[in-house]
């Protein structure tokens, strides 16, 4: 492989932490859902360029899936559930962001730590982008902890999800069938989601996770 080609991969696996920390920043949905249609786009690139570097075809589907449903059809489908439910455009988090944006500093360093120490002696463009894979899954949970809405709560775990198709790659590529049943998976999951936000705006008339906590009796 070629010293371009490596520093291409590097810069792009390196893009998706970044947008990763632009997904912990934003505080309006439709902000929030326009950069997770930029995060998915940046994996469907670095999937790509994965497929070039190894010289595998199949990944090529993988990114072609990544750039359809992720950064098309899902942040699409999402902006008309928050006009259809007239969900509260602005988003509540647990602590400040600027202690979020710290805290995931300090995860994407260790990550670092983690992954470069465990995987010594493996080839060094998969341990970076193991490495950078590990670092967008632990955003993606703190994302998902921070956020009190249901909506940015489930862009969490997209973006989590995209971390671990980033690993995957950088391991020398999935095989086939797998690239198919992640598809179908994240398919069949953003419908569950999908209807689950439409029961909780139904029941508690907003898709806050706290209300839940206040129809069990748990909160004031």
């Amino acid at each position: 492989m070629s010293a371009l080609t490596f520093d291409i991969a590097h810069l792009l696996a390196g893009s998706l932490v970044l947008v990763s920390f632009l997904l912990l920043y934003q505080d309006r949905l439709y902000a929030l859902l326009n950069v997770y249609a930029l995060h998915a786009l940046v994996l469907a690139t670095a999937v790509a360029w994965q497929a070039y570097a190894q010289d595998a075809p199949q990944l090529y589907i993988t990114a072609a899936i990544a750039l359809l449903f992720k950064a098309i059809v899902i942040p699409v489908a999402l902006h008309r559930i928050i006009v259809k439910l007239g969900i509260q455009r602005h988003i509540e988090t647990v602590g400040g962001i600027g202690s979020t944006m710290l805290l995931g500093m300090g995860l994407v360093a260790l990550a670092m730590v983690v992954t470069l120490r465990a995987t010594e002696g493996a080839d060094l463009l998969a341990r970076e982008d193991l490495a950078f894979a590990l670092a967008v899954v632990l955003l993606g949970l703190l994302m998902m902890v921070t956020r009190r809405n249901a909506v940015s709560q489930v862009v969490g775990f997209m973006s989590l999800e995209n971390g671990l198709v980033l690993a995957a790659t950088g391991a020398k590529g999935m095989p086939f069938v797998v690239e198919i049943s992640v598809a179908f998976s994240i398919l069949i999951a953003f419908i569950v989601i999908g209807i689950f936000l439409f029961r909780i705006r139904e029941r508690f008339d907003t898709v806050d996770v706290g209300a839940l906590d206040l129809h069990r009796g748990e909160g004031r």
